[in-house]
């Protein structure tokens, strides 16, 4: 499995649409592992991380930040908050595989918007037929499960504080073990013994129920008696059937005659008056309204003319005295142009010919740029900014006074119709005598109706009863074989999970001791100290793992430093991967958190570059910098890079090419 490109549109800081190549290959002939993506603290890394578990999950991703919150919550959470509510938040994952010894590609797409309705996002898949995607859709979950089980995904998607809890703590964390046994392939012999469980307990069940049947006589003798009382309930079934229909015409007659003269009205006429009163509280709200708008600028909207000419004199004043100033430096710059002219001995007639040209330019300039009279106004520049909020402000309550107006016409238009209404009630003598007929007509329908539904429940339960006992004869005769063979099932499963426990115990043993010598290999060869360690065994209840030096002495953990426990934990998910047989991409957020320059290289050097076929790093400056990174490039281990520019201003991220060296 490769990933080829994501696509990441208004997702977290990451504003408008932006797409990353994260093709391993560099032509058709030359590929390299790595894509290094670098970034700051803060700066959409994990993010991106983020995004590949959506992407490949939906709400089943276990993604940083989402926690405690719904599936709808953490959506609303991952849309960039500068954009549009309306606009679409989009995720896009191209990934490649082989099925049937053929290269598949496959575009996930999830999309979803702020607040969806339904609370969850839009998945699509595309891929090279139109057929097969569609149906995809439907069982995505558990294709993706036969390609990377999401169980198993933190041992290949992993940040450096995961390496960091997973180093610190004796026995790895329970979702790590459950994620290797996964992985391992040992949760399909627990499978297989929880299924036999259940199997026995059904079969205890049939044999514990299995009692001694009645004489074939007796149940016929029952049978022909539940027969005769099924017809009886039949008769009487259809007696109250005809009743409750002729009841039923009668409360209609009832309830038209209530709603022609008026009692459905009379009856909803409180409804109807606390409606007005909420009206009428709402139109004296938006009364109050306006008349703060009132006491605020909207009476100068009488006088539009005078403030847009205030404003604009306001405006060729202050072109008027920039233009003043600005002759005033020129007339100075003049001077001392003309002072230092007679200081350097230019003949007195040129300079009186420069200094009247100066005069006329200057002349001229300002005659070009004052065409308006003397300044009257003589407002300031705070005074004209005020101006300038004053008319900014006057078009809002302006537009807030339309809309306030607009709503107090439709208030009263509703005020009018529920006026109406009441007025078209019945009195409330009338009313009584109105509802009274027709509760009486309903009483009687509801008590037939109750009386219909007994006899057909009893019929239901004759029906039931009858199918029993002629279940009972027809089974009669082999219950017995039934009964046998229950028991059969139970004492041949009690030897299974004996066999199976062996053959449990085993597979673990079997495929611990290749886990083992694998985490070994990758410790020592990760580690500079090569005689720290002989050998490494891992326990096969918890997983933890025990080291050992060439004496066969125990090597307790609490002696390696921080840097080599990290390094060890990073072992145990590179022997995981390789133990496990799956070709999948390793992506690593933070990977170099507390390590020392020693253990950095090694790092850098042997793992990153062998980890698999494609690893994607987010990294730090100061975790892989410019040393390392030139390391990898002399070793040809980059394919792409790129590097994740966050303004903190804006509080957006871009996805630029280049590192940050």
């Amino acid at each position: 499995m490769i990933f080829l490109e994501l696509v990441l549109q208004n997702f977290g800081p990451y504003s408008g649409k932006q797409v990353i190549n994260l093709n391993p290959k560099i032509d058709q002939e030359n590929s390299h592992p790595i894509i290094l993506l670098g970034g700051m603290n803060g700066g959409g890394k994990t993010t991106l991380m983020d995004a590949i578990r959506l992407a490949l999950y939906g709400a089943r991703a276990q993604c940083s930040t989402r926690g405690n919150l719904s599936y709808n919550d953490f959506l609303n959470q991952c849309v960039n908050n500068k954009i549009d509510p309306v606009l679409d938040t989009r995720i896009e994952l191209l990934f490649e595989h082989i099925e049937n010894d053929k290269p598949i590609k496959y575009r996930v797409v999830r999309s979803w918007t702020k607040n969806p309705k339904d609370g969850k996002d839009t998945l699509g898949i595309l891929g090279d037929s139109d057929t097969w995607p569609d149906a995809l859709v439907n069982i995505w979950d558990e294709y993706i499960e036969n390609l990377l089980p999401l169980g198993i995904s933190n041992l290949f998607l992993f940040d450096g504080e995961q390496v960091k809890e997973l180093a610190e703590q004796e026995i790895p964390p329970p979702v790590v073990v459950d994620a290797i046994r996964g992985l391992l392939g040992l949760e399909l012999a627990d499978r297989l013994a929880v299924d036999l469980d259940i199997l026995v307990n059904r079969k205890l069940k049939e044999v514990g129920t299995s009692k001694d049947l009645a004489n074939l006589e007796e149940i016929e003798s029952r049978l022909t008696q539940q027969q005769e009382d099924y017809q009886t309930t039949v008769e009487k079934l259809e007696t109250f059937k005809n009743q409750v229909e002729e009841l039923e015409q009668k409360q209609q007659k009832a309830f038209d005659k209530f709603i022609s003269e008026g009692g459905k009205i009379a009856a909803e006429r409180n409804q109807l008056e606390l409606q007005q009163d909420t009206k009428t509280a709402e139109i004296e709200q938006v009364h109050q309204l306006m008349c703060e708008l009132a006491a605020d600028v909207l009476p100068l909207a009488l006088i539009p003319n005078l403030l847009t000419q205030a404003q604009a004199q306001g405006e060729k004043e202050f072109r008027h005295q920039q233009v003043q100033i600005s002759k005033d430096l020129l007339l100075e710059r003049d001077q001392r142009l003309l002072a230092w002219l007679t200081q350097v001995e230019i003949p007195p007639i040129q300079v009186k010919q420069i200094q009247s040209f100066l005069i006329q330019d200057v002349d001229s300039l300002y005659a070009k740029n004052i065409q308006i009279e003397a300044p009257w106004l003589l407002a300031d520049d705070e005074t004209l900014s005020q101006l300038d909020n004053l008319i900014y402000h006057l078009q809002n309550s302006k537009f807030s006074a339309k809309e306030k107006l607009a709503i107090l016409k439709n208030k009263e238009e509703e005020i009018h119709t529920l006026e109406r209404q009441v007025q078209t009630a019945a009195a409330p003598e009338d009313y009584t005598k109105l509802r009274q007929g027709l509760e009486a007509a309903q009483n009687k329908v509801v008590e037939a109706k109750a009386n219909y539904e007994t006899i057909r429940r009893r019929l239901a339960e004759l029906e039931t009863i009858i199918a029993k006992s002629k279940k009972e004869l027809s089974d009669y005769t082999v219950e017995n074989i039934k009964h046998k063979n229950s028991e059969h099932i139970i004492t041949s499963a009690a030897k299974v999970q004996n066999t199976l426990k062996i053959f449990r115990e085993k597979l673990t043993l079997r495929k611990l001791n290749k886990l083992e010598e694998e985490v070994k290999n990758c410790f020592l060869y990760l580690l500079h100290k090569s005689d720290l360690v002989h050998r490494i065994t891992i326990d096969t209840k918890t997983f933890s793992l025990s080291l050992y030096d060439l004496n066969g002495k125990p090597v307790p953990k609490h002696r390696l430093s921080a840097g080599e426990k990290q390094l060890l934990a990073i072992a145990f998910l590179w022997g995981l991967a390789k133990v496990s047989g799956h070709r999948l991409p390793v992506a690593i957020d933070t990977p170099l958190g507390r390590l020392d320059s020693s253990h950095r290289s090694n790092l850098v050097e042997r793992y990153f570059p062998s980890a698999s076929h494609q690893v994607i790093l987010l990294s730090t400056d100061t975790e892989i910098g410019k040393k390392e990174v030139e390391t990898l490039r002399e070793n040809e281990a980059i394919a792409r890079e790129y590097l994740l520019k966050y303004d903190s201003s804006t509080r957006q991220t871009t996805i630029q090419p280049g590192y940050f060296w």
